[in-house]
This record gives structure tokens, C-alpha cells and sequence, in this order.
């Protein structure tokens, strides 16, 4: 089995393989503008007037409203919330691509290799697809009773895959069998147990739950015991496999994404029938762990989704109250097990930008039971009431003591302190203290006295480079991590003013250089200069191309123009990135590619002449400065600025 980086080529195959505008399409309604460039409404920000661009031969996409850009790989991750190997394996799959695996040297974590991974998802898909016509047999119908009993109608169970695993013990192994998998492959999809006698099924006389990745692929099953008879836990769930592991899936999460990226809100429940109930209620958001605690693999995922990566973000709110970094709500039963699950959020909150909280049934009731015995509403009620996660875990802290008496407000100032001072945002921290003050009925400086202590004595030592890299972006192969304190990535319209004639034509210059290097002269690019662009941030891309150094490759047409713009992003940094990828996505004044070819010429005519115009200026001033007594150097000048206006006629002799 191999490691979880995905080999350089395979990649670069994806990416060839791959139709832009094919995948775009699905999400964005295209229309033709221009030549090489089609335009609609981007998928990514609120607009009425098409900004958003794509370049299929190029493979890439950008929205000169909001900035955003990319290749295909970079459009399926942000559209699906995907990292970037779940990104490359969906499009593989998509197009035929056989991926291979390498040992990342970094313990990532061990991915199958991709036929393997197929196979699993076929046996799964197969399995979801057999305990779902068994549903309607007359041994399930305990089953369907469980479902009814708790507000679930046949279209509820459809909606969420539900089915039943009959009683025998070779049902769904037979199956199996009889589509061609072997006993080997059975054992490693968790479908089936190995017992003495051979492989038996893991799952019998249970109503099944299909557990899927964020794409919506069946990668395991959650059952629920029925029968007196079954000796076995209340849930049980699919082993660790190599494409289920429990700690990085979230139930219900390919159903929620959409709703949980447009609303930046995700409500963690804590089963299958709660997560069912919450979607039939109204909340949209709800998604729950698979038989193991919400943890910090969980949070990564959650805030993914979210786009919740500004480690200020919730600090800020939008009009209606909620933070721009997302809000997250945690649900609990109101007993001790459900108060300790909820400080256990607490801890890894301290992970989340977002804003989170805690919702807490009066009664003890669940969202499904809320849901049986008071109706759709009062789920959605319990989630509007939420309470910060920090007053929370504060308040429960304090409730261990008796406030009555001062024996009991010291014992609670000695719970409660070491849970304010463990608040991350210290800025938060002055307003819980005088909260708690008041909980506690202690005189304000006392507590706050107290918080500042705990928190001296909680003081960590300055985090490792592991934890550091944690708050960075997690970049794909070959890109380095965003570091803290980079200046912010150019945008086009920063740089240059459309009323900067000299500008635009080094833009479109660019362009042209970028979108359709095959349409240009060997002699006219060999001619341009290293410093051949006045505007710096132009300067700095042309400084990329260079350095790339197969610009005449894509020329004279021994490299596609898509690989040529791959190459020149690969070695391009954080901060002009995003303008070069703006600048391959411009639209240039041309109608036809006749038309492209004579704007291409007269584009790189007008830049080299511009590029002579300065150095004949440049060198007009050092002359100027240069003192005559010194012939030497005198001559050496008067001799380059010949040469130079050598140059320029040439060139206007060739213009004419």
C-alpha cells in the first residue's frame, strides 16, 4: 500500500486530461467572449455582470471580480471543498487517469493505490445499493417501524440512503462474490468480518446508514441493532479501512457542504437520526462524528468547507451577528455524558476561526426526539438559542459548586479561571472575566487577577515548526506554505491604470505572450531585454517567464501554451502568482485569430520600441552627467546610443 502523495506526472496528466470548460460548465453557464475565452457568472461571489473567465486550451479560470483563479484541479477543490489529492482523484476518475502513489517521507497517512481504491468504492457502491432494495422486503420490517417511529417516511429514508442488512450471514458476501470480488478485496472493504471458516457479513439484521465521503462516494455504513436477539453494540460502523477512516469523515457532510459554505455555518449533531431529523427541520448545516469524538482532523475538514482561514475572522461580524469566520454549533443531550462532550469541544474550538457554540435541549431531548414530540420547529428554535461555547464551558464549571456559600465562590473562581485564561483570543478574555465576576458574585479585579495568573501559568513555550505550518495554507506538491507577513498578492487593476497607454500594452503584451505564444516571431521575443517593462509588478512576471526560460519552446511550438503557463505559475511566487494568472485570462481586442496575430506583432513591435525609447532616454541622462575630460567612457556612451537609435529606425523602417 503507498503512501499518500500522488506521483508529479500523474498529476500533470489529470490537468492534461482534464476539460475546463467541461467541469466549469457544470456549475457556471458559459457563453463564448472573445477568442480562446468564454465568461459567466462566477460560482464564487454574488454578481449580475459576467467576471468570471475561463481559457480552455490554457486550463484556466479567473473572476476579475473577486480575484479568485486557477487550473482545473484549483476549480474542482474550491467548487466541491476538496483538498487538493481528493481534487486530482475525482478528475481521475472522472477522465481515465490511473494514479500512483509515493512515499511522501512526511506520514501523511497510507492511501490505497488507485485501482485498489476503485475497487473498494465499487464494492461499497454495490453493497449501498443492495441493503437499499432491502429495505422494502418483509424482513425489514422492524426496520421500517425504527424509521416511522421516529418521524421518518419512506421519501426521508431515499433521501439518506437508509436500507437493512438481512439476518443471514452471508447475504451481502454473496453478492459480492457474484460480481467478481475476490475474498481478499471483500476483508479490506470492512464489508465483511473474517471469521475461522472464511468471511461472513459484518452487518445482519440491522438498518443501515451509507457513510460517504464530501463528494458523495459510500466509503462505509453505520447499523443499528434491531433484534433482541443481536448481542452486538447499539452502532456499529465500518472498520478502519484504507478509504474509511473515522476521525477525517463527517455523516451527512456531502449532503450539507453547499449549505454549510453559503450559510458559513455548520450545526455538529451526534447521530445518524439526529443529522436526518435536522435536515427535515430545516437545518440544512447538520452533519455528525462517525463513532468517534469530534476531533481535530474534524475541525480541519469543517473549516475547509467554511473557508475558515483568517485567524481573525471571528472577531468581525456581519450585520446580522454572525462572524465572518463561520459559526459552528454543537448540540449535546443536557446529561453529564453530553456536558463533558461539549467541554471537549471547547478544547478543540481553540483550533476554529469560527465562531462556536453550544445547543442544549432543556428537557435532555436530542434533535430527533425534539423533533418527534415537538415538531420541526422547536429543532430549529434549539439552534437559534445556542450559547457561546465559552459561557458554556464557564458556566458548567462554576455549576459544580455552591455559590451560596465564599467556600464555594473561591472553588468556582479556581474551576472557572483556567477556562477563561485558556481562551486563545485574548481579547476576549477581560469581557468572560467580568462575566464570570458576576456569576460568581466576586468583586471584578479579583477574577481578572485570577484569569491573569492562570493564564501566566498556562503559558506555552513558542510553538514548533509543526504547529506553526497548522495555521498555514496547506499547499499542494511542488508550492511552498504561505508564510505570515508576505505582502498581499498583486491584482491587475492595482498596477496598472486603464489609462496608462504605456501600461496597457505591456499588459497585453503579456497576454499575448501567455494565451497564444505559438502566433508570435522566434525573432521578435529573442529581441526584447531582460528590463524590458516599466511597470515593476509587469517587470516582475516578465522576470518569471524568463526564468522559466521555454518561451521560444512555446514559440516555435515544441511546448503546448498550457504547459509553457504551468511551468512559468510552478516557479512563480505567492505574491505575483495571482497576477499572472489574471493576465493569462485578459481579454485581448481581437476578433479573429488572423486578427490575434496581427495584434500580437504590433503589440511586441510597440514594446520593443518603448523598451529602446528608455534605454536611448537612460542613456541620454548619463551622458549628460558623464564628464568629458573622461573620452573614454564619454565615447563608450556616444557609441551605445548610435547603436540604440540604429535600433529604432530599423524598427519603424520594418512598421513601414
Amino acid at each position: 500500500m503507498a503512501q499518500g502523495l500522488i506521483r508529479r506526472s500523474d498529476v500533470d496528466l489529470v490537468r492534461e486530461r482534464s476539460r475546463l470548460d467541461e467541469v466549469v460548465s457544470e456549475h457556471v453557464t458559459l457563453r463564448t467572449a472573445g477568442i480562446g475565452s468564454m465568461k459567466g457568472l462566477c460560482p464564487f461571489h454574488d454578481e449580475k455582470t459576467p467576471s468570471f473567465n475561463i481559457r480552455p486550451q490554457l486550463g484556466h479560470w479567473h473572476c476579475f471580480g473577486c480575484g479568485e483563479g486557477g487550473d482545473v484541479i484549483s476549480f474542482v477543490q474550491k467548487i466541491n471543498h476538496l483538498s487538493f489529492v481528493e481534487a486530482v482523484e475525482l478528475l481521475a476518475g472522472r477522465y481515465g487517469v490511473q494514479l500512483t502513489y509515493e512515499d511522501s517521507g512526511g506520514g501523511r497517512g497510507e492511501r490505497p493505490d488507485f485501482g485498489t481504491r476503485r475497487r473498494l468504492l465499487d464494492a461499497h457502491a454495490i453493497a449501498e445499493e443492495y441493503y437499499r432494495e432491502q429495505l422494502d422486503t418483509p424482513g425489514a420490517e422492524i426496520g421500517r417501524r425504527f424509521l416511522a417511529e421516529r418521524g421518518f417516511d419512506r421519501a426521508a429514508a431515499e433521501r439518506f440512503g437508509v436500507g437493512f442488512a438481512p439476518e443471514g450471514w452471508d447475504s451481502i458476501t454473496n453478492v459480492l462474490r457474484k460480481r467478481g470480488f475476490t475474498e481478499e478485496e471483500l476483508t479490506a472493504s470492512g464489508i465483511v468480518s473474517q471469521g475461522q471458516r472464511g468471511v461472513y457479513d459484518r452487518f445482519r439484521g440491522r438498518l443501515i446508514w451509507p457513510i460517504r465521503d464530501i463528494t458523495g462516494n459510500t466509503i462505509g455504513f453505520g447499523a443499528r441493532r434491531l433484534l433482541e436477539s443481536d448481542k452486538g453494540p447499539k452502532y456499529l460502523n465500518t472498520p478502519e479501512t484504507a478509504i474509511y477512516h473515522k476521525s477525517t469523515v463527517l455523516y451527512g457532510l456531502d449532503l450539507a457542504r453547499k449549505d454549510i459554505a453559503a450559510e458559513r455555518r455548520v450545526v455538529v449533531v451526534e447521530g445518524y437520526t439526529d443529522v436526518m431529523a435536522a435536515h427535515l427541520a430545516g437545518v440544512p448545516t447538520a452533519v455528525a462524528s462517525c463513532g468517534t469524538a469530534f476531533g481535530s482532523e474534524h475541525v480541519k475538514i469543517v473549516r475547509r468547507v467554511m473557508g475558515d482561514s483568517n485567524p481573525n475572522a471571528g472577531l468581525r461580524l456581519n450585520t446580522d451577528g454572525r462572524g465572518l469566520g463561520g459559526e459552528v454549533v454543537f448540540t449535546f443531550d443536557g446529561d453529564e455524558a453530553g456536558q463533558k462532550a461539549a467541554l471537549r469541544a471547547f478544547e478543540e474550538d481553540q483550533r476554529f476561526v469560527a465562531q462556536t457554540y453550544v445547543a442544549v435541549e432543556a428537557g435532555g431531548m436530542d434533535p430527533c426526539d425534539l423533533r418527534i414530540t415537538q415538531g420541526d420547529q422547536a429543532v430549529v428554535d434549539l439552534i437559534d438559542s445556542r450559547k457561546p461555547l465559552f459561557e458554556f464551558a464557564i458556566r458548567s464549571a462554576i455549576a459544580q459548586v455552591d455559590l451560596d456559600t465564599v467556600e464555594g465562590q473561591v472553588a468556582g473562581l479556581r474551576m472557572a479561571a483556567p477556562v477563561v485564561a485558556r481562551i486563545r483570543d485574548r481579547a476576549m478574555r477581560p469581557e468572560y472575566a467580568r462575566r464570570l465576576s458576576g456569576w460568581l458574585g466576586m468583586d471584578e479585579r479579583t477574577v481578572l487577577r485570577a484569569v491573569h495568573d492562570a493564564a501566566r501559568s498556562n503559558a506555552r513555550p513558542a510553538p514548533g515548526p509543526e504547529e506553526r505550518l497548522s495555521t498555514q495554507r496547506t499547499a499542494p506538491a511542488g508550492e511552498p506554505p504561505e508564510e505570515p507577513g508576505l505582502i498581499a498578492p498583486a491584482r491587475l487593476a492595482d498596477v496598472v491604470s486603464p489609462r496608462d497607454p504605456v501600461g496597457q500594452v505591456e499588459t497585453q503584451s503579456l497576454a499575448v505572450m501567455m494565451q497564444a505564444p505559438q502566433l508570435l516571431q522566434t525573432d521578435q521575443v529573442a529581441a526584447l531585454p531582460d528590463d524590458a517593462f516599466h511597470v515593476p509588478s509587469l517587470q516582475g512576471v516578465w522576470d518569471v517567464m524568463l526564468a522559466a526560460g521555454t518561451l521560444l519552446d512555446a514559440v516555435i511550438g515544441t511546448l503546448h501554451p498550457a504547459r509553457y503557463l504551468e511551468q512559468v505559475l510552478e516557479i512563480a511566487g505567492e505574491t505575483v502568482r495571482p497576477l499572472i494568472v489574471e493576465i493569462a485570462n485578459l481579454d485581448l481586442p481581437a476578433r479573429d485569430e488572423a486578427g490575434l496575430q496581427r495584434l500580437a506583432g504590433s503589440l511586441l513591435d510597440r514594446l520593443t520600441e518603448l523598451s529602446i525609447t528608455r534605454e536611448y532616454s537612460v542613456l541620454k541622462q548619463r551622458l549628460q552627467r558623464t564628464d568629458p575630460s573622461d573620452p573614454e567612457r564619454y565615447q563608450e556612451i556616444l557609441t551605445r546610443l548610435a547603436q540604440v537609435q540604429d535600433k529604432r529606425r530599423a524598427l519603424r523602417a520594418a512598421d513601414d
